[in-house]
Parts: C-alpha cells; sequence; structure tokens
C-alpha cells in the first residue's frame, strides 16, 4: 500500500449528549477530529501507511489528539509538539428541520503559530505516494499557508502526487483572502475535490456555465470541471453533490471527470444521518484510495461515495469502515441486515 501525507490541524470537539442543545448541556463528549485528521484515519483503516503532519501541546490535552490518531493506526512521528493550546470546537447535532451547528475556539493554536523550522518536510515526503490538504489550513493563519506551500513544494520535489479539498470556511477567511492564497497554491495540485461553489470562493473561478448556488445538476458540471481543469492543470477534478432535505436526510453522489471522461456515480439516499461531521473528508480519502487502487476512475468514485455514505452513519469525525465494508455497499448492499 502508500504513503499518504496529511497535513492540518487536529482540534477537540465537544459535543453535547444525543441531540441535545449546547444551552442544556451540563457535560460535553471530547471527538478528536479535524480535516486532514479524518482523512489519515481513513487512509490508515484501508491499509496505506498514513502520516498526520501537524503541531500539537506539549501537555496531555495536545496527547488526546496524538492517541486517537495512533489509536487507528496513523504515523504521528512528524507531528511537532510545543505552542499553548489545542484548537476546540462545539457541535450541537441538528436533527429534522433544526440544523447542526458549529461554534470555534482555534485562534492561536499551535498549529496556526507553528514555523518551518518544526519540519523536514523533505524527509516528510521521501518515499510518499500521495499528499492531501485541505482549504482550512492555509486560512487558519498566514503561518499555517506558508506551511501549506513549503510542503507542497516538497510533495513535487519527491515526485509526489497532490489532491486539495477546497472546503472554503467563511468563519475563518474571506473569499478575496482565500483568493490571494488559494489560487497560486494550484500549480502545485494534481487532484482539486470541490464544488461550483468552494471553487468560486477559493478561487475566484467563474464557471462558463449557468448555474445557480446549490442547485447545480449532475450535466452543468461537466463545463464547470473542463474550465477548472483549463485554468488550473488539474488532473482529475471531482464534487460531492449533497441534496438536504433536512438535517437528518441527505441525498449524496458524486462526479468527476479527468479531461476526458465525465462519471456519474451512483445516488446513496442516507436516512437517518447520525453524524455528517466529516463526510467530505471520507469522501477525499475513498477517493484517494480509489485513485490508487483502481483500475478506472469511476471505480474510484463509487468506492469514495460509498465510503463518505457509511461515514454519515458513525459518530464522531472519523470514518471507521474497513475496505470489505465499503466494496460491500459500492456493489449494492444496502440492506443494513445484520452480517452473521
Amino acid at each position: 500500500m502508500a504513503k499518504i501525507v496529511t497535513l492540518g490541524e487536529i482540534m477537540l470537539r465537544l459535543s453535547p449528549e444525543g441531540n441535545d442543545r449546547f444551552i442544556q448541556s451540563d457535560h460535553f463528549r471530547i471527538i478528536p477530529g479535524g480535516g486532514e485528521a479524518n482523512v489519515a484515519v481513513s487512509a490508515a483503516n484501508y491499509g496505506h501507511e498514513a502520516y498526520f503532519v501537524s503541531k500539537l501541546p506539549d501537555h496531555e490535552i495536545g496527547q488526546i489528539a496524538v492517541n486517537a490518531l495512533r489509536r487507528y493506526g496513523v504515523h504521528t512521528e512528524f507531528i511537532a509538539r510545543g505552542g499553548d493550546r489545542v484548537g476546540l470546537y462545539y457541535a450541537e447535532t441538528g436533527a429534522s428541520m433544526r440544523p447542526s451547528k458549529v461554534i470555534y475556539d482555534r485562534a492561536n493554536s499551535s498549529i496556526a503559530e507553528a514555523d518551518a523550522s518544526d519540519f523536514d518536510f523533505d524527509a516528510i515526503m521521501e518515499g510518499a505516494q500521495w499528499f492531501h490538504w485541505s482549504g482550512i489550513t492555509p486560512a487558519i493563519s498566514d503561518k499555517a499557508a506558508e506551511l501549506t506551500k513549503l510542503a507542497c513544494q516538497a510533495a513535487k520535489r519527491h515526485g509526489v502526487t497532490v489532491s486539495v479539498d477546497l472546503n472554503f470556511r467563511k468563519k475563518l477567511w474571506t473569499s478575496e483572502k482565500a483568493i490571494s492564497v488559494m489560487r497560486p497554491l494550484m500549480e502545485y495540485v494534481d487532484v482539486c475535490i470541490g464544488n461550483e461553489e468552494d471553487a468560486h470562493l477559493c478561487l475566484g473561478f467563474e464557471p462558463d456555465a449557468d448555474v445557480e448556488g446549490g442547485k447545480t445538476d449532475a450535466s452543468g458540471y461537466y463545463n464547470i470541471f473542463k474550465g477548472m481543469m483549463k485554468e488550473f492543470g488539474f488532473k482529475y477534478v471531482a464534487s460531492t453533490l449533497r441534496e438536504s432535505f433536512s438535517a437528518t436526510h441527505n441525498g449524496w453522489k458524486a462526479l468527476i471527470y479527468d479531461g476526458k471522461n465525465f462519471y456519474e456515480s451512483k445516488h446513496y439516499d442516507v436516512n437517518p444521518i447520525i453524524d455528517r461531521v466529516g463526510g467530505g473528508d471520507s469522501f477525499s480519502a475513498g477517493l484517494i484510495h480509489g485513485l490508487l487502487t483502481k483500475p478506472t476512475q469511476g471505480e474510484a468514485l463509487e468506492f469514495a461515495v460509498a465510503a463518505s455514505a457509511l461515514k454519515h452513519t458513525i459518530p464522531g469525525d472519523f470514518n471507521l469502515v474497513s475496505p470489505a465494508e465499503v466494496e460491500s455497499l459500492a456493489g449494492g448492499n444496502v440492506s443494513g441486515r445484520v452480517q452473521r
């Protein structure tokens, strides 16, 4: 299997029990997670040598996050230790017409204040096949944006495939700031994951297609993907398409384009959703695994969509599924019957 590297922030998610609201809770569960950490855990579950790169405080609270990654087989030797705090976020799980809610408390975290001297990116990328990051990482701070650039440059020096999940977060930065940072980073990217809204807000990409936010149908994405590939030179462009009927009922499918063929996955009706946090990350990880191990982009995409559909049924940020479970669902076993 492949050596897969991810770079980002792992946080501690504090959540009420079940569907309780923040204001009625007198205790929270601690659930470690974060975009690229979630991808690393999935990659490890699929049998890859997964490495997560970050910086965490050298105290017990930082160790909670490190131990969570080790528990699922992620390599943590490239996590720098130091700084003052672990980023936190509070997540309230919605239901029916009440949406889920997230409140961040992540300013001045260790990775936000990390320096280039904390990492030897050439050593980190040595022997790697894949490097993944998301638009959340450079949004954390200017220092984190510089780390992202240095990691991408090292990846290219070592012939590593680079993927990005655009993942625009309006609570972390403005579209103008995102465009100024993200556009130059696209020269290093081989595989771009993100919908037309992410491409517009992160890259300033103006699609030559008649689109309306959230209502773009699959056929409309063909021209969007072609335009993105022409402008940025990606080898693959992919996106999930979520239909949000309620907080606990979503439709889910995805699309991919390799410059020649446009492929649309099967559609999943996810109802009820147990926890959708990390759904996009589970798609990214499934796509990475698929593109590394499957003969066609269509088979890679079907694996990714099935993996992310399953993630919606699992509490927490991590997608704790085996390749066999994903293959079973991708192959059409959607009954949910007890496996005896």
